[in-house]
């Protein structure tokens, strides 16, 4: 994922670093702000192909796109916004919307569109965008204008899959390498297109494939969202999802997965986060282990070896170890001398 930033230009060349960025890396737009004085602004731009994630701090703005910066260049695009923090408004085919945090709207490069974005309190707007060509889209996700400016609250239905996943995406962008693009570009594709064919009540037109993998993704966010209750069986799973537990190992099967497994890898994951956080160094190993699932001490050793070659009490020790300078140097440092851009 690149980083940029206008910290390390001068205060006036700020804003129009970032207007020219923006229309290069997004969409071209016409652009204002009462902060141009100094336009202090972050973004981290993650590419998967067709697909780009852009994850933007700034503050106050507002954005035009206007029919002649269409006749001169439409590329085509679909743009979904997910609003984190802030304020923000939005208006394209004649309807209107106001956006607070958890808010997601989409619209269309294709046609004009108002927005203005200015942040609650001191904290700045914080904006994710996920932008890409309408053509990716499959054709009952593509009316996409029928839907455009109105408010999609993200936390339900399908909306809150893609706010869940997009989220997750651009807080851990070190979790994905190269090899995994294709994967979370066609994640997103599809959770954008449910989400689009939930609000045009067109589910049912989109493509088997494409279904199914909302079902294993609404199974899979389930799962973790239950990690921690003992009785998350694949019983209680399919049973959370009105299908047969044969249909749900058959899900998981077409995907290369065991339910049981996938589970299980799923808790010793988190075990594995909580053993190597220092700040559950006073809680024993044994709490972890019946926390997430794993209520005899043996079997979890057994299983947390297995996965990471180690037991438990040994990668504990050797993460405390291999961490402690680096937390230390991430209390010390000061500003460190980065470039304007990094990747």
């Amino acid at each position: 994922m690149a980083r940029m930033t206008t910290t390390w230009l001068t205060p006036e060349e700020r804003f129009g670093w970032w207007h020219d960025m923006t229309a290069s890396t997004l969409i071209p737009t016409a652009m204002g702000s009462d902060r141009a004085a100094d336009f202090e602004a972050t973004a981290r731009v993650l590419n998967l192909g067709d697909v780009q994630v852009s994850d933007m701090t700034y503050p106050t703005l507002t954005v035009t796109r206007t029919p002649r910066l269409i006749r001169h260049s439409d590329p085509g695009f679909v743009q979904l916004s997910l609003t984190l923090s802030g304020n923000m408004g939005l208006s394209q085919f004649r309807s209107h919307t106001l956006l607070g945090s958890g808010d997601l709207a989409v619209y269309s490069s294709s046609e004009p569109f108002d927005g203005w974005a200015g942040p609650e309190g001191t904290a700045p707007v914080r904006q994710l965008l996920l932008h890409l060509p309408r053509a990716a889209l499959p054709p009952a996700a593509r009316q996409v204008d029928h839907v455009a400016a109105t408010r999609i609250p993200g936390g339900e239905g399908f909306a809150a899959l893609l706010a869940q996943f997009l989220t997750h995406v651009a807080n851990n962008p070190q979790q994905f390498g190269p090899q995994d693009a294709a994967r979370l570009s066609i994640t997103l594709i599809d959770l954008l297109s449910h989400t689009i064919a939930q609000r045009l009540d067109t589910v049912a037109a989109l493509p088997p494939e494409s279904r199914e993998r909302s079902l294993l993704l609404r199974v899979q966010a389930f799962v973790r969202r239950h990690l921690h209750e003992p009785g998350l069986t694949p019983d209680a799973v399919a049973a959370a999802h009105h299908i047969s537990t044969r249909s749900l190992h058959r899900l998981f099967q077409r995907h290369g997965l065991t339910v049981a497994s996938w589970i299980r890898d799923e808790r010793l994951e988190r075990c594995r986060r909580d053993l190597a956080d220092p700040r559950l160094a006073a809680r024993p190993i044994h709490a972890i282990a019946a926390g997430w699932g794993f209520p005899r001490p043996g079997d979890f050793t057994r299983a947390f070896r297995g996965a990471y070659g180690l037991p438990p009490r040994e990668y504990r020790h050797r993460s405390y170890r291999e961490s402690g300078p680096c937390l230390s140097m991430a209390r010390t440092s000061g500003r460190p001398p980065a470039p304007r851009s990094e990747s």
